[in-house]
């Protein structure tokens, strides 16, 4: 012997699917709100009237032909290597600012300290975690900036 299917039949059947799709969404946001840490930028109107000038930028950091590589050690020191054409920058200042891909974590200003032959070592450990290195090389009235992800 068979059940009809009724009305209310189908009413269950609308308010699980409904009712695991709206839960489904709903984890989703929930994951999504804590895992942003903000914005990209503040307001992309004023950001969109730099963005010549920061092409600009690019093109002239592109002409000068430096190479950066930011690398971390097992002690979690940042060692940053910056080479010219004409050789290491021994004479260059590196700042690195370390920020948090999520924004979970404050930022953390390095200091660095010259080792020899373009190298830079910092003065202090970097805090666990997956890092953005956002660098920035000075040279002789000359600067470019370079950014580098480092693992966890």
């Amino acid at each position: 012997m068979t059940r009809r299917f009724t009305g209310w039949h189908m009413t269950i059947v609308l308010l699980a699917m409904f009712g695991v799709i709206i839960a489904v969404n709903v984890v989703m946001a929930s994951f999504a709100i804590g895992t942003f840490g903000g914005t990209v930028v503040d307001n992309s109107y004023v950001a969109s009237q730099q963005f010549n000038r920061w092409l600009g930028e690019a093109r002239a950091q592109k002409q000068l032909h430096w190479s950066v590589d930011a690398t971390i050690r097992p002690d979690r020191i940042v060692a940053v290597t910056a080479k010219a054409p004409q050789g290491p920058m021994d004479d260059a200042i590196v700042t690195v600012v370390a920020t948090h891909p999520l924004g979970r974590l404050p930022e953390q200003q390095l200091a660095f300290r010259r080792d020899g032959e373009g190298r830079f070592v910092a003065t202090r450990p970097l805090p666990a975690g997956r890092w953005v290195l956002l660098v920035e090389v000075r040279d002789h009235g000359r600067e470019a900036r370079f950014d580098d992800e480092v693992p966890a």
